[in-house]
């Protein structure tokens, strides 16, 4: 398979280095931002942040080959391969939800986040980090359990169930996990609530509010220009679903 190395300004004529400094005020200049994917997987929350905010970046991935993909992560000779790895201009990051808030702080401060001193502030930065530090945790926990021995009940604690009825329960009443207007929580929330659904953990029609938001944030310009650069044919090498889930637990918040 052709290795892809996809240059922004190749795929939609984003603004260059020099001109991303003008992009918010206060801004730092934008060093080189190479992004290392998998396609599918978490590597793609940069991809979007990049297109969101129209920012210039190359993404190197091996298309249709998540081991190729992820030999030229490991090429890169850090101590924790893993995508999405970001080389930073003389640096060479990972974590996804880091790699977001530094590119926001340093270089789009007056985008996709609310107001540091606003209530909604609070709350995104909790969906920020609830992402992976409970939501992905707890799902990919159960995933691993369940697939060892499927499971009669659900736990009387926190389940895979739990977890998402959790944003079930915000959604009822805000758009989106920044409060009123889309932002990077959301760009962090889309990948756990998917595997969710998609392996089988939770059934989707318990959710609608979820379902009504992904939609949403699906429909997204930047969304589709992420799809098209970085999951250009669906996706690939998925993970079974669960042969079986306990039945739902009682509704309502948890």
């Amino acid at each position: 398979m052709l290795k892809l190395v996809l240059a922004a300004a190749t795929l939609c004529c984003l603004m260059n280095t020099t001109q991303a400094q003008t992009v918010s005020t206060g801004a730092m200049q934008l060093p080189d931002i190479t992004i290392y994917h998998l396609e599918g997987r978490r590597s793609e929350r940069i991809v979007w942040l990049m297109e969101e905010l129209e920012l210039p970046y190359e993404l190197v991935y091996t298309r249709g080959d998540l081991g190729a993909s992820m030999a030229a992560i490991r090429d890169l000779g850090h101590e924790m391969p893993m995508a999405p790895t970001v080389v930073y201009g003389d640096q060479i990051i990972v974590e996804s939800g880091a790699i977001i808030e530094l590119i926001l702080d340093r270089h789009a401060p007056d985008k996709l986040k609310p107001a540091l001193d606003s209530d909604q502030y609070v709350t995104y930065l909790m969906w920020m980090h609830y992402a992976e530090g409970s939501l992905a945790a707890r799902l990919f926990s159960d995933y691993r359990a369940w697939g060892i021995k499927p499971p009669e009940t659900r736990s009387r604690l926190v389940d895979s169930e739990a977890v998402v009825q959790f944003t079930e329960n915000f959604l009822s009443e805000n758009r989106y996990f920044g409060g009123d207007e889309f932002s990077a929580a959301d760009i962090m929330m889309v990948f756990p609530l998917n595997v969710a659904t998609v392996l089988g953990l939770v059934d989707e029609a318990m959710f609608p509010n979820v379902a009504a938001w992904k939609e949403r944030v699906m429909a997204r310009p930047g969304y589709q220009r992420m799809l098209a650069a970085a999951r250009p044919d669906g996706m690939i090498g998925n993970l079974p679903k669960v042969q079986q889930r306990p039945p739902s637990g009682p509704r309502g918040a948890r």
